[in-house]
């Protein structure tokens, strides 16, 4: 059951206590933090979120024909932490899962990341496992010191390979070339000897069984999470009595772009229904050097739901738009370092997540990263009532919106006493 609040009605229920943590983001890391506090340590946490929804890049909705998508592109969970995995069970029974990646070079779809049957494929060879190797060191170029991408790639599988998989992909991906770009783009994704088609070969691996935002909702669902979306936290900052923040937004945002603003590369989704059960040979294809997406991916594969028709999404990098990748210069390294500065000054403020710490994390990684702050946090002692912060202001703002109780402007979902996200 949904069921939302005014404007003046928040008011009053703030007005009945303090918050021991304002969360920022209702993502991964946000979400995280939420329930861990208000269910581990009995905190009152009033989490907030720009979107309409919580679950942050992860959110997942059945479309217009009953199909379940990933709203911002697919969400693969695979991780080698026990800890991480056995929290988020807590939340979510598991669909086995493994991904699988094909990508379409030279008119055919062969497996990516490059394996024995990608090379024997394209060039039709039959080479063993012992003899691939042999061929990566036949054609692998020398480099001294590997600091960018394309060092990476043509120091492991040389320099035709690196032009049918990677360069025209890259230049796509992130608007420059692979020369420009710092070693740490290309080295995610691996080379192998092996037939294993995999793209990720984790210990477990395995995607929610009823999909990501059924589990922010189970994690979310207590008593002491108040959720409030479709609003940017500094519109009630100052009504809101609270001891500390909890911050998953970008770093320089929070700051006023003090420094600049860090340079990020965005998204265009495109999603697409189609009358047919099956679309794709893949959950996912790449397209490395034709169109003007990167790849395109079905759904159904990741979700195992079936459906009489599929849907699908192709994806359009951009300059512009919400912020998924941190751009991995040494020029913006360096501007981070600024920010973190001012982050690591800021009292009563924890700084966490993707975009609060500008790093590209896999999901496990946001989880394991608010998983310790949750851990330090639990540590500490209670702040004395003065250390409070209640400005005087923001008890007039409070009983002035309750007294007035204009028509809201957001929506708030509270948990607990009947009322759900």
């Amino acid at each position: 059951m949904r069921s939302s609040i005014s404007s003046g009605e928040l008011a009053l229920e703030i007005n009945n206590g303090i918050f021991d943590y304002l969360i920022v983001g209702a993502g991964f890391a946000g979400s995280v933090l939420a329930e861990r506090l208000a269910t581990q340590l009995g905190k009152r946490v009033l989490i907030i979120d720009k979107r309409q929804h919580i679950g942050g890049n992860a959110y997942d909705h059945y479309d217009e024909a009953g199909v379940l998508v990933h709203r911002y592109g697919p969400h693969i969970f695979h991780t080698n932490s026990r800890e991480v995995f056995d929290y988020l069970s807590a939340f979510t029974a598991w669909r086995p899962y493994e991904h699988r990646v094909l990508a379409s070079v030279d008119g055919q779809l062969v497996p990516m990341p490059i394996n024995l049957d990608t090379v024997n494929k394209l060039y039709g060879l039959t080479l063993t496992s012992f003899e691939l190797e042999s061929f990566f060191k036949s054609v692998a170029e020398e480099v001294p010191e590997v600091k960018t991408s394309e060092d990476v790639v043509v120091g492991r599988v040389g320099r035709e390979l690196y032009e049918k998989f990677f360069r025209n992909y890259t230049r796509k991906q992130w608007g420059m070339d692979p020369s420009e770009l710092d070693k740490s783009v290309t080295a995610r994704v691996p080379v192998r000897t092996s037939r294993d088609d995999r793209y990720f070969t984790d210990t477990y691996q395995a995607m929610p069984l009823h999909g990501y935002t059924a589990m922010f909702a189970k994690m979310l669902d207590h008593q002491n999470i108040k959720v409030m979306l479709n609003t940017d936290y500094r519109e009630v900052q100052d009504m809101v009595r609270y001891r500390e923040i909890i911050y998953t937004g970008p770093v320089d945002e929070y700051f006023g772009f003090r420094y600049g603003k860090l340079p990020y590369r965005s998204l265009e989704f495109r999603h697409q229904t189609l009358e047919t059960e099956r679309h794709l040979p893949a959950a996912v294809v790449n397209f490395p050097n034709e169109h003007a997406y990167t790849r395109v991916t079905e759904f159904k594969y990741l979700t195992g739901q079936e459906h009489h028709k599929t849907s699908v999404v192709y994806e359009y990098p951009q300059a512009e738009g919400d912020p998924y990748y941190p751009v991995p210069r040494p020029e913006n390294a360096e501007l981070y370092r600024k920010y973190r500065k001012l982050a690591e000054a800021e009292e009563g403020v924890h700084f966490v997540g993707r975009l609060a710490t500008y790093r590209y994390y896999n999901m496990d990684q946001v989880v394991a990263q608010a998983l310790t702050l949750y851990k330090r946090l639990s540590g500490l002692e209670e702040e004395p009532a003065a250390a409070v912060k209640i400005p005087e202001t923001r008890r007039k703002m409070a009983a002035v919106a309750a007294a007035e109780a204009p028509s809201p402007r957001s929506t708030i979902s509270i948990n607990g006493n009947g009322k759900h996200i």
